[in-house]
């Protein structure tokens, strides 16, 4: 079943398509986009088929300067105050799933690391994280994926945004002759993931 809503922020109106399977689900994933992207992506949408045919509730947030009709992202703390307001609402609304897994590609996976902990969230998924600018390796961003949370990174060999390492409680799937989009096999990239939420009881 798909809704598809508005919720008020902070910051402006959110916009959420959520998908509920066929039972009550246990688990609620909130994915979040790219900087420039939607939650039409790929790798979202085939997340999304996998994670729902799994039992789990998936809902994928437009951030409000997106529904606004902007492509230049607000500052980062200003998405992750209309993400924590989202999600809250979220979890309200999703009363039988006692499990949180907050997540997104890029940008949006940079947010769901920064608030998992005020989230209380059980776990993050990580998709094309962003280790550092293109070409600035020393302008690493490793440290926003030290939640103390379970966390599985999925990246491309080719990304040029960098590969996180990996680190105790960070598992990172790296994708071969993938880049930043992970077009070339989504379905391989949800896969992953159902296994990886399968592994912690977080899926059927």
């Amino acid at each position: 079943m798909r809704h598809g809503d508005e919720i008020e922020t902070p910051r402006g109106p959110a916009r959420v398509d959520l998908d509920l399977p066929g039972t009550a689900p246990a688990t609620l994933l909130v994915l979040g986009h790219g900087a420039g992207g939607s939650v039409d992506a790929p790798d979202l949408v085939a997340l999304r088929d996998a994670a729902v045919g799994a039992g789990v509730a998936v809902a994928r947030v437009t951030q409000p300067y997106r529904v606004a009709g902007r492509r230049a992202p607000a500052p980062a703390a200003h998405l992750d105050e209309a993400w924590v307001a989202v999600v809250a609402e979220l979890r309200a609304r999703c009363r039988s799933a006692s499990t949180l897994v907050v997540g997104g590609r890029s940008s949006g996976a940079r947010v769901a690391c920064r608030t998992a902990g005020t989230l209380r969230a059980s776990g993050v998924v990580a998709l094309a994280f962003p280790l550092h600018p293109p070409g600035r390796p020393e302008r690493s961003r490793a440290a926003e994926l030290r939640t103390g949370l379970p966390t599985l990174v999925v990246n491309g060999d080719r990304d040029p945004f960098g590969v996180p390492p990996g680190e105790p409680g960070i598992r990172v799937e790296v994708r071969p002759g993938e880049r930043h989009d992970l077009r070339v096999d989504p379905a391989g990239t949800a896969a992953l993931v159902l296994h990886w939420l399968r592994e912690r009881g977080w899926a059927g």
